[in-house]
C-alpha cells in the first residue's frame, strides 16, 4: 500500500514537472530573408519593446557598444560580396553592433559571430571588425514600440538597412554589384540568346537607362522568336518612349492593351492608358 502511495505521488510530481507553462517571448526572435539585387541578405535579431521605458540614452546608453536588440548578437548574412556604406563585404556572416549616439551611429560589422551580446572589452579584436563607420541619427515623430530593422527601399544594384526604435533611425546603404554581373552574362548569353533573354537584357537596359537603341533592338528580337506578348510589348512601348517616339509608343501600347484584355489581364491595360495620356501630350 505505502508503495502505491508513493508511486502515486512521484507520477503526480512527475506530471507536474512536464507540465510547464509556456509565455510569450519578452523580445521574439525575427528573420528576414531579402533579394537585393542578385544576392540575398539574412538577417536574424530579437525584438525588444519600450514598455513604457526611455530607450535611448537610458535603457540603451549612449556612446556604449550594443548587441543591436536583444539576447543574441544580431547577425547579418550576405551570399556574395556587397558594400555597406561604401566599405567593403565580403559573402559570409556578420555580428552586427552599433554605438548609438545622439546625432549619429557607430556601425559595426564583427566577424567573430560566437559572442552571445557584444564581447567583453578584453576579447574584442580590431582585426575581427570587417567594417567600422558612422551614419546618422534620424528623429522620428512617431514613437516605434518595438525594435525593428528592415530591408528597404530595393534597387537593381542596393537598399537600405533601417534600425529603428522608439524615436530614433538610421539607415545603413547596402551597395551589390549587380551591374557587373548582369553585363557579363548578357555578353555571354548573346552568343545564342533566346526570345526570354532578348527581353531580360532589354528590361536591364532600360531599367537602368542605358543604350535604348540597343534595348529596341533587343526588344524586337524577343518579339521576333517569341511573337507578340503583351508585356514585352509594354516594355517596347516604354523604350520608344525613352527614344522620344512618342507616336510609335502609344500604337505598341495600345496593342500591349489589346493582348492584355484577351488574356484577361487588367494590369497592363490601366498601366498602358496611363502612360497613352502622358505621352499624347509629348508627340
Amino acid at each position: 500500500m505505502k508503495q502505491l502511495i508513493f508511486l502515486t505521488a512521484l507520477l503526480a510530481v512527475l506530471g507536474t514537472a512536464n507540465a510547464q507553462i509556456k509565455t510569450p517571448a519578452p523580445s521574439p526572435v525575427a528573420k528576414i530573408n531579402q533579394e537585393v539585387g542578385l544576392i540575398k541578405v539574412d538577417v536574424e535579431y530579437s525584438r525588444p519593446s519600450a514598455k513604457g521605458r526611455k530607450v535611448f540614452g537610458d535603457l540603451v546608453p549612449f556612446g556604449t557598444m550594443w548587441r543591436t536588440g536583444a539576447n543574441a548578437s544580431t547577425k547579418v548574412t550576405v551570399s556574395d560580396d556587397a558594400k555597406v556604406a561604401g566599405n567593403p563585404l565580403p559573402k559570409g556572416t556578420y555580428a552586427l553592433y552599433t554605438i548609438p549616439g545622439e546625432k549619429e551611429w557607430t556601425i559595426i560589422f564583427y566577424k567573430n559571430t560566437t559572442f552571445w551580446g557584444t564581447p567583453e572589452p578584453k576579447d574584442f579584436k580590431e582585426e575581427d571588425v570587417q567594417a567600422r563607420f558612422t551614419v546618422p541619427s534620424v528623429p522620428q515623430r512617431d514613437l516605434v514600440e518595438t525594435f525593428s530593422i528592415n530591408i528597404s527601399n530595393l534597387r537593381n544594384n542596393g537598399a537600405d538597412l533601417e534600425i529603428v526604435w522608439e524615436y530614433t533611425k538610421v539607415i545603413v546603404p547596402i551597395m551589390v554589384d549587380t551591374d557587373s554581373k548582369v553585363m557579363k552574362a548578357i555578353q555571354t548569353t548573346m552568343a545564342g540568346p533566346s526570345g526570354n533573354d532578348y527581353y531580360g537584357a532589354a528590361r536591364y537596359y532600360y531599367e537602368e537607362k542605358k543604350d535604348m537603341t540597343q534595348a529596341l533592338t533587343w526588344v524586337d528580337k524577343s518579339l521576333e522568336i517569341g511573337g507578340d506578348k503583351f508585356w514585352i510589348l509594354r516594355l517596347k512601348a516604354n523604350i520608344l518612349a525613352e527614344l522620344g517616339r512618342y507616336k510609335d509608343a502609344i500604337m505598341v501600347a495600345q496593342k500591349s492593351t489589346e493582348l492584355a484584355q484577351k488574356e484577361g489581364n487588367e494590369d497592363y491595360p490601366r498601366m498602358n492608358e496611363k502612360s497613352i495620356a502622358e505621352w499624347s501630350k509629348k508627340k
